[in-house]
C-alpha cells in the first residue's frame, strides 16, 4: 500500500491525541489526561519552534504519525532532531508507514541541516528497535535520566 506522508495540521490535533494516548498505554501501561495530551499537541502543531509532526494517510485516514523536537548540539554547532509520539494503527504495522515516515523526517533534517536523529525507545520493545537498526540507527549506549516536576501536569 501506498501512504501519503504530509505535514501534520491544527486540524489533525484529535488524531494525534488519540494516537499518543493509545502509545502511551501500550508501550508504558500509562494514561494520559486528555486535557493535557490535546492542548499539548495543540501547542506543537500552533508553533514549529517546539517541533514538528508528520502523519501517514492511507485512503485519507490517518494511520500513522511521527513527531520531532529540536536540540542544540555545542558539540557539533548544530542541531538533533529527536523523533517522538511515533504510533502506527495496528491494521498497518510492518507494512511500511514507519520507514516512509522515518525517510520523510530523515530528508527534511539533512535539507535543514540538522546533524542527526535521535530517539529513545523502552529498553524491552525489541520489535521496535530492531526496526530502528534496520533504518541504520545504532545504539550510542547513552542511557536517559529525567526528573519530571509535579507528576500531575507532566
Amino acid at each position: 500500500m501506498k501512504y501519503e506522508i504530509r505535514n501534520a495540521t491544527p486540524a489533525d490535533s484529535k488524531i494525534i491525541a488519540s494516537f499518543n494516548s493509545l502509545m502511551a498505554e501500550e508501550t508504558e501501561g500509562r494514561p494520559l489526561d486528555p486535557n493535557i495530551i490535546g492542548p499539548g499537541v495543540l501547542a506543537l502543531l500552533n508553533d514549529a519552534d517546539k517541533g514538528r509532526y508528520w502523519v501517514a494517510e492511507a485512503n485519507g485516514e490517518v494511520v500513522g504519525q511521527i513527531m520531532v523536537t529540536y536540540e542544540w548540539s555545542d558539540w557539533r554547532n548544530g542541531s538533533l532532531w529527536w523523533i517522538q509520539s511515533v504510533y502506527v494503527h495496528p491494521d498497518h504495522r510492518r507494512s511500511g508507514v514507519f520507514s516512509a515516515l522515518y525517510h520523510r523526517v530523515e530528508a527534511i533534517a539533512q535539507k535543514n541541516d540538522a546533524c542527526g536523529l535521535r530517539l529513545y525507545v523502552e529498553h524491552n520493545n525489541e520489535r521496535a528497535q530492531e526496526t530502528y537498526k534496520a533504518l541504520g540507527m545504532i545504539n550510542p549506549n547513552y542511557l536517559v535520566m529525567e526528573t519530571i516536576f509535579g507528576e500531575s501536569k507532566c
